[in-house]
């Protein structure tokens, strides 16, 4: 007895171990449950009455001194919490965990800890990729994005699925078309991505009850700066010292991000993993308290954070400090606030008890730090109760925000090419439509990288089907096309009243952490594409689905390929979108944002050469539309439509004349520029009026752009964006447009030692093919 029932006995412990285990997962389970159904936040008065004793709770105060208030009541210990994207909690004070990375590029994205998918929210509105949007050249899309990004974010850190923190966008510039992240830029222009960052960030952050203090949601405009290399030919961003000119520095790569602190007022600047001139960006005084927070006044309310773990890259792959103390002081008295990794809470107390900083310096940094969260209501109590409150699944995924994807979408795709007749294709006359590629039933493609779940997916297969009658074929099993089924795809595009290719390239060619050493069309791609253009009896249209150029000169000179479109990353509504414009039910409207080169361009300049101007002493072409002097595929700013449009000058000056001081030099000696920050520079402006006809019988939106040519001093642009403008006309109609020029902003050139002048002498304006002519003296 006594053994038969010892061998059926359960022991004590393994009893306590399983009840143990249940109730953990019970606990588990409910937590989850919890977590997707509220909010974090702190000052939680309600179950914690205590709470509203402390100063940093009372919403009456002012930032500033609810700031203070909180910050002297923390140990050492505690602030070092906060210096970490996992900030850690302090129970005693009602401040719960919370996590700082968060990603929101075109969408809210499951990128980052701070932000998932569940049951409750499945999805959100996805984007197109940003180079494409960036290709609408509207300024009003880019915050009307942003504002739907950002509602859909309340949304979802309502029922406790997201945060309030966003690391986006990115608005580096699109320097060399062999750089994989070059998609989640808005392009190579300074000012295109000045307007799309600004533009942006208005959209996520301000609130609609017009409270400037507060935030909506908190941008962060990324990566700080010159930073455009990944991963090219053995030398990767970890280890990459950019050597840029101070001129180039100041007219190409910086003024972006100004725009973005000055113009848009964002929350946060992410320093980058590169060296700058030998420094680290994430540890340049200069950089950081010289430039975003003194010359740009980023102070007070808002952060620096590194990109992540770039602290630990400093140390450990560059070598640039000694110990790892002295990587955290560094950073921090260099001016930055929040760390992405964990690098900061491991060393800073080490780093203070070592006298290599004051505690002081880390106040300064968790202030920015909580200001920003009280900015955001985090510690004003339940966010449900506040402005944002009533927002909830529902308001994800709306068929309003799933209709602006389309609508940014189709704004954006540019078509390159249009034989006369080819697009838009008739529904009446095309029976039978072939669509073959590897991109053509693509579904994740459409949307890049740093994504999130898409609502839904359109794919071109499915908007063209949509509309006639398709036969589909992929032609390759993927992007890389390392063999292709040629015979089988020119059987089918000889039988089709019209064929579309649906080519180019995905995260396997290009992505972070993947530079292309080419630009040409991946594997048998181009091959492909030739023999079915020679099968074909209908129109051929290429769709080249990528973020990055390509070298197509093959069939932008092949006749038998009647049209090309470019449509970048799409996004979650891209086949609907492309569909709608290859049967004309809209009409293009986009523009490159950036130079697409011929191969030779990279088979000759090495990724890793920084400057942007051309050295005629060493055949070096220069880089983007302002200053390379090459050939190219197609040019920044190209794209056709479906529809003519004329130009016409109605008013502009002839002569301007800049104001200077009697005493001034460049009174007794001849000048060939004058400092645009002159105090008699300033307020001298002109309109420039221009009258744009829709020529054509398709009502249609236009991109007016207007450039500048100034005179050949200081190694100047060739010529540079002065503004644009996007709007839409119906057929036959005209309309009045606009320019108010400030010469000494819009029209100064940055001279060699990186200061702004207004060159003297002949100025030209160009709008399409107008060109106006005036004189700048004093």
């Amino acid at each position: 007895m006594a053994s038969i029932s010892s061998q059926n006995r359960v022991p004590k412990v393994s009893v306590f171990l399983f009840v143990f285990t249940i109730c953990c997962l019970f606990f588990s389970l409910s937590h989850v449950v919890l977590a997707q159904s509220s909010p974090v936040f702190a000052c939680d008065v309600v179950s914690n009455p205590s709470l509203a004793s402390f100063g940093f709770c009372n919403t009456s105060l002012g930032v500033s001194d609810r700031v203070v208030d909180l910050v002297k009541r923390l140990t050492l210990q505690e602030k070092i919490l906060f210096l970490v994207n996992s900030a850690g909690s302090v129970s005693r004070l009602g401040i719960p965990r919370y996590e700082w990375w968060s990603e929101a590029l075109h969408g809210v994205s499951y990128v980052g800890p701070g932000t998932r998918f569940s049951s409750v929210v499945p999805g959100a509105t996805s984007f197109p990729q940003v180079i494409l949007t960036a290709a609408s050249f509207n300024t009003s899309l880019f915050e009307a994005i942003g504002k739907v990004v950002s509602t859909e974010a309340r949304a979802m850190y309502n029922v406790g699925l997201a945060g309030l923190t966003y690391w986006s966008p990115n608005i580096n510039i699109f320097r060399d078309p062999r750089w994989g992240r070059g998609q989640e830029t808005p392009g190579e222009d300074p000012l295109l991505s000045s307007k799309y960052g600004s533009g942006y960030v208005r959209g996520l952050q301000q609130r609609d009850d017009g409270n400037a203090d507060g935030l909506k949601v908190a941008a962060c405009c990324k990566h700080y700066t010159a930073y455009d290399l990944d991963n090219w030919k053995g030398v990767d961003r970890y280890h990459f010292n950019a050597v840029v000119t101070k001129q180039d520095m100041d007219d190409t790569f910086q003024p972006p991000f100004k725009s973005c602190v000055v113009d848009g007022n964002v929350a946060s600047v992410m320093c980058s993993y590169n060296k700058v001139n030998g420094i680290p960006t994430c540890a340049d005084p200069n950089l950081l308290s010289g430039v975003i927070r003194g010359e740009w006044k980023l102070n007070g309310c808002r952060y620096i954070v590194t990109d992540c773990d770039s602290i630990d890259v400093f140390y450990n792959s560059q070598h640039y400090t000694k110990t790892p103390e002295e990587a955290a002081a560094k950073a921090i008295l260099a001016g930055l606030d929040l760390n992405c990794g964990s690098f900061l809470g491991q060393h800073t107390e080490a780093a203070v008890k070592a006298g290599l900083m004051n505690e002081s310096a880390i106040d300064k940094a968790i202030s920015n730090n909580f200001a920003t969260l009280m900015r955001l209501g985090f510690f004003d109590g339940d966010p449900r109760k506040q402005l944002y409150g009533k927002l909830g699944p529902k308001d994800v995924c709306s068929a309003e925000n799933q209709e602006l994807a389309r609508e940014a979408a189709r704004q954006g795709i540019v078509l390159l090419k249009n034989t006369a007749g080819s697009l838009p294709l008739s529904l009446t006359a095309i029976k039978n439509l072939a669509v073959i590629g590897p991109n053509a039933n693509v579904t994740k493609t459409m949307i890049g990288n740093y994504e999130g779940t898409p609502c839904k997916y359109t794919t071109p297969l499915q908007g063209l089907a949509a509309r006639v009658a398709t036969t589909y074929l992929p032609g390759c099993s993927n992007v890389a096309c390392s063999t292709a089924q040629v015979a089988d795809a020119q059987k089918m595009a000889a039988a089709a009243d019209a064929t579309v290719l649906v080519m180019g390239a995905d995260q396997s060619i290009e992505a972070e952490s993947r530079d292309r050493v080419n630009i040409l069309l991946p594997g048998q791609q181009q091959l492909l594409i030739t023999a079915i253009a020679n099968a074909s009896t209908g129109p051929v249209i290429l769709v080249i689905m990528s973020g990055g150029g390509m070298d197509v000169s093959f069939a932008k000179t092949n006749d038998k390929i009647t049209s090309i479109l470019w449509v970048g990353y799409p996004g979650e509504a891209g086949g609907a979108a492309i569909a709608d414009i290859i049967f004309g039910s809209y009409n293009p409207s986009g523009r490159l944002p950036m130079t697409w080169y011929p191969q030779s361009y990279v088979d000759n300049v090495p990724m890793t050469n920084m400057n942007m101007r051309p050295d005629p002493s060493s055949g070096y072409p220069g880089r983007t539309y302002r200053f390379y002097t090459g050939l190219t595929v197609y040019s920044f700013g190209d794209g056709l439509s479906y529809s003519q449009f004329s130009h016409k000058l109605i008013q502009a000056p002839l002569l301007v004349s800049v104001p200077l001081e009697e005493s001034h030099v460049c009174y007794s000696s001849e000048c060939k520029s004058v400092a645009a920050a002159e105090q008699t520079c300033q307020n001298i402006n002109f309109d420039m009026h221009l009258r744009i006809k829709n020529t054509g019988t398709m009502s249609g939106s236009h991109t007016v752009f207007l450039f500048s040519t100034p005179p050949s001093v200081h190694n100047s642009p060739q010529k540079h964006l002065v503004g644009f403008e996007k709007i839409f006309l119906h057929a036959q109609t005209d309309r009045h447009v606009i320019f108010k020029v400030d010469v000494c902003k819009d029209l100064s050139v940055v001279d060699e030692l990186g200061s702004r002048k207004v060159a003297l002498g002949e100025h030209v304006l160009h709008i399409g093919s107008l060109k106006h002519s005036f004189t700048v003296r004093i």
